[in-house]
């Protein structure tokens, strides 16, 4: 298959597959065979996203708002973070299939902070298991700031996404310092597929020299218990500031998201980072503890795993389709990014991403981007007519409020109002009849709703067509 020209190029970076990808440039080595399948499943349409074009396009409309948010404040507890251009903000997506979009500031370098915390917990869940990283780290939220001293019930940190559980889980790794980082750099190179990420050395240095609330922590929790023997406190506390100065873009973040996304198989190279079972984990703990003491409130209007941290940055995972990355310096008082949650919170208002959008019948119009525009149409048209046949009210109610017409009809011209009248469906009539449904609309053979139940003698349904047009009675 030839792929290198202007034309094929141009279809490609429409469907999200860009010419940077690995798995079309040469960079990787990959049958031909399954180079010419990931270029003909994204000409096809056959990706997470099959119509990225209006989607992404929907995205830029999202963030051009949420970059008019004039709230927050830099962090200026860590010297060198104070220093960063607040005007910064930068979004990138990549779904489970490659597809990849980014806009404004998404080549910026940051230090990750605190959003390595997932990282580094998936980490000692794939050494030691779970019931071994668990005697020593809680698995609920702290309801407190994130480096607040204290510790739970048991004496343990909270959970392993705030400082304290953090640096406990840093120790719940059986390597020295210095392989633990080569470790965590080849790591990130496996969820990214970019190459091992930068250091900042002046971020690491601040961090250490403003650090004595995390060396309180660390000896509170050892005097606590809550430590293995023989744990050199000095020696993991700079592990861990040297963790939070990793550097990363948001391109390279999303992609880390995407991973996860995927159940820890990198969409790039395919290969298996972690395990299902500690992505699971993982993403719990994100969903419950990910964004401090607002990780609630999050969890309540967004409904999807993320992570923050104090540099501005935030990755979220929406599982099974695109993983996110957003930088923009500003925070808020519980220290998450304010345009970071503003994004989030349009991104779920806008498309059926929140956890439990399926549950929920009247959605406002919200758009499912993972399904091909003239196929979901078609689709929702029958199964609304089906169930108006079938007289279930609740999902004919579903598919109107995701913007279905109630007048679409079938290839036979029959639409729900026909079905519903026809089998003496008489809630559902009167819930069409309300949202527009027109009574004389015609099928291929001539017959309308009113015809219909007038050949049944169905007679409720008749009563209410009567309600609604009177004069219909002598007809």
């Amino acid at each position: 298959m030839k792929w290198n020209s202007d034309t094929l190029e141009a279809e490609l970076e429409r469907s999200g597959i860009l010419l940077n990808d690995p798995r079309i440039n040469g960079q990787q080595l990959i049958a031909e065979e399954q180079r010419n399948g990931v270029i003909t499943r994204a000409l096809e349409g056959g990706n997470v996203l099959p119509n990225f074009e209006e989607f992404t396009a929907d995205i830029s409309r999202i963030y051009e708002a949420v970059k008019l948010e004039t709230g927050g404040q830099v962090a200026n507890y860590i010297p060198q973070l104070k220093h960063v251009d607040p005007d910064l903000f930068g979004v990138s997506l990549c779904t489970i299939d490659g597809q990849q979009f980014s806009i404004g500031d998404f080549q910026n370098k940051f230090s990750i902070q605190s959003t390595h915390k997932p990282i580094n917990y998936a980490v000692a869940l794939e050494e030691l298991g779970t019931a071994r990283v668990h005697q020593h780290i809680g698995k609920e939220a702290s309801g407190v700031s994130f480096n607040a001293l204290t510790l739970n019930r048991e004496g343990l940190p909270h959970n392993p996404l705030i400082n304290a559980g953090a640096i406990t889980s840093l120790i719940m790794q059986d390597k020295n310092p210095a392989d633990k980082f080569d470790h965590l750099l080849e790591l990130f190179d496996q969820l990214t597929a970019t190459g091992k990420p930068t250091f900042n050395n002046s971020v690491y240095l601040s961090e250490r020299d403003t650090a004595d609330r995390n060396f309180a922590l660390a000896y509170f929790m050892r005097e606590n218990g809550a430590f293995p023997e023989g744990v050199d406190i000095e020696e993991i506390l700079d592990f861990y500031f040297q963790c939070c100065a990793i550097e990363s873009t948001t391109e390279q973040m999303a992609k880390m998201a995407a991973t996860f996304a995927n159940s820890g198989i990198n969409p790039f190279t395919n290969n298996r980072v972690f395990s299902s079972q500690t992505v699971k984990n993982c993403l719990t703990m994100m969903n419950t503890c990910g964004m401090y003491d607002f990780s609630g409130e999050f969890a309540f209007s967004i409904g999807l795993p993320a992570k923050s941290g104090v540099s501005g940055a935030i990755w979220i995972a929406v599982p099974n389709v695109m993983g996110i990355g957003i930088y923009a310096p500003p925070l808020d008082k519980n220290g998450n990014s304010v345009k970071g949650v503003a994004f989030a919170k349009a991104l779920v208002n806008h498309f059926n991403f929140h956890a439990f959008d399926s549950l929920n019948y009247e959605l406002d119009g919200k758009k499912d981007p993972r399904r091909k525009k003239y196929e979901t149409k078609a689709t929702e048209v029958m199964q609304m007519i089906f169930a108006a046949s079938a007289g279930d009210l609740n999902e004919v109610k579903k598919i109107c409020n995701g913007g279905i017409s109630v007048n679409e009809a079938d290839y036979d011209g029959r639409t729900a109002l026909h079905l519903a009248a026809a089998e003496n469906r008489p809630e559902v009539v009167e819930y069409l009849l309300h949202q527009g449904a027109n009574i004389t609309v015609q099928d291929r053979w001539g017959g309308t709703p009113l015809v219909d139940a007038q050949k049944a003698n169905n007679r409720e349904v008749l009563e209410i067509f009567d309600a609604f047009h009177p004069s219909n009675d002598n007809q």
